[in-house]
């Protein structure tokens, strides 16, 4: 034991400013509380309060029903009741969320991850109406079309870039991507429909966002505004720095201006990979941080 209790860890992660480690605890919290409710269910023999809960947080077809509970759009993608459902879902937010993190910044994985799942759960929703309209209605619940839409968007904007797959090595994230989506097309006759029609609709929206990105517009930006001026970053300043003006001394100062310069840089360089990823440094950057971060 290093004395470290699990609430300081968790406050330690979440404070890295990683969006990425936000949906996870997020998906994995809410998991827990179902779980926690289905638990009591089992024990208790009654139900009302998870299949209450369960109706207010899924997504539901019916156009009647959804219009009581539209916030159902948002709710869903944060929300898991199988184990291997949310494990293989987190497994490739977390990886496809950070390599995206990584190239494209930071504030874009939410609002993508939100724009994935909205698309995804739209065309659920149109799919069962146009093919069993008048029907019951019928509900969908996961985080799987927005975790395709990162991981197309990773897919299309680096095809060539590889990583290790147990059992298979070295794959390029295009013929990945490839794979899943004709795993989920010949899926579609074993069932499902709704949900496979919600991952493809992610996936086709992280093609979207990336070819309209290369364009030179970000449909992210909106939501990143939106976002920044909840959060009340897009009106605060920065405050300037006041220059230390030492008293004149008789004393010969040695000063470290080189360092601190250098440290300063570094911290700046930093700081522009996270908000706006690795590709926005110039080469003369990319150069400079590649040949001090191995001092």
């Amino acid at each position: 034991m290093n004395g470290t209790s699990f609430q300081s860890d968790i406050r330690y992660w979440l404070r890295q400013g990683n969006t990425v480690n936000h949906l996870l605890f997020w998906n994995i919290a809410i998991f827990v509380v179902l779980g926690i409710l289905r638990l009591i269910a089992y024990f208790t023999g009654t139900s009302g309060l998870l299949g209450f809960i369960l109706d207010q947080v899924v997504l539901h077809s019916s156009p009647g029903v959804f219009i009581t509970k539209p916030w159902g759009l948002f709710t869903y993608m944060f929300a898991h009741l199988n184990i291997f459902h949310i494990f293989f879902n987190m497994l490739n937010l977390y990886w496809f969320g950070n390599l995206f993190r990584s190239f494209l910044g930071n504030k874009r994985v939410l609002p993508l991850y939100l724009l994935g799942g909205i698309t995804g759960g739209l065309l659920y929703i149109l799919t069962f109406n146009l093919l069993y309209s008048p029907g019951p209605d019928t509900t969908m619940l996961g985080a799987s079309a927005s975790v395709m839409c990162l991981l197309l968007a990773c897919a299309t904007l680096m095809p060539n870039y590889e990583i290790g797959l147990l059992l298979l090595g070295s794959v390029k994230l295009k013929w990945l991507a490839l794979a899943i989506i004709i795993l989920d097309l010949i899926s579609i006759p074993s069932g499902n429909l709704g949900g496979i029609i919600a991952h493809l609709g992610g996936a086709a929206l992280g093609f979207v966002y990336i070819k309209i990105l290369q364009n030179g517009t970000d449909l992210c930006q909106p939501l990143i505004w939106l976002f920044d001026t909840l959060s009340g970053a897009a009106a605060s300043k920065p405050r300037p720095k006041r220059a230390f003006k030492p008293k004149k001394s008789p004393l010969k100062v040695v000063k470290k201006q080189p360092e601190e310069n250098k440290q300063l840089k570094l911290d700046q360089l930093l700081d522009k990979i996270n908000e706006k990823g690795l590709g926005s440094l110039s080469p003369e950057e990319k150069a400079w941080l590649d040949k001090h971060s191995r001092d």
